[in-house]
């Protein structure tokens, strides 16, 4: 609520980084397509932060995703159709920043489906204290400023989505 998220996001001035949903590979969870895909518990928790996102607003948003599979069926289950898919998004252990504010479309929030690596590589480069990994399905959320400066303003989980969208002002 203090992070000005909100404010940010009617600007157009967020770039929300979510890490893919369950990945296959690594759980006992049914799979939803090939190995290197997501569970489809992923999927529904994928579901329920894309609804987050609707509730937000996302008419003034471009979504990316990297083109591994996990990212491809993580976003499009967040919002039920295909994102262009962004080699940098799977490729970013270096330049993540500078990666990020190229792509990044003034007064256009953008939200981008990607991995923990590339969360972790971020976090590092603006110097956010970080878990060793991100969750899955959970969101970073950064402003880039009209002169490209970020600024860090918190990450979510994704559980807790509901009861923080029921406090929006």
């Amino acid at each position: 609520m203090t992070s000005g998220v909100y404010s940010h996001w009617q600007q157009g001035d967020i770039v929300a980084l979510v890490r893919h949903a369950e990945r296959c590979d690594r759980s006992a969870n049914p799979c939803l397509g090939p190995e290197d895909g997501i569970t489809k518990a992923g999927s529904d928790t994928a579901a329920l932060v894309g609804k987050a996102f609707n509730r937000l607003g996302m008419a003034n948003t471009d979504v990316m995703s990297s083109p591994l599979h996990r990212t491809q069926q993580t976003s499009f289950a967040m919002f039920g159709k295909a994102s262009p898919d962004e080699e940098w998004l799977a490729k970013c252990e270096h330049a993540m920043l500078d990666d990020l504010v190229a792509h990044k479309t003034a007064h256009r929030n953008m939200v981008l489906v990607t991995h923990s690596g590339c969360i972790s590589t971020l976090e590092k480069e603006l110097g956010f204290a970080h878990p060793k990994t991100s969750e899955y399905a959970s969101t970073l959320f950064v402003s880039i400023s009209a002169d490209g400066h970020p600024k860090v303003l918190g990450l979510i989980n994704y559980q807790d989505w509901e009861a923080t969208l029921n406090k929006k002002p």
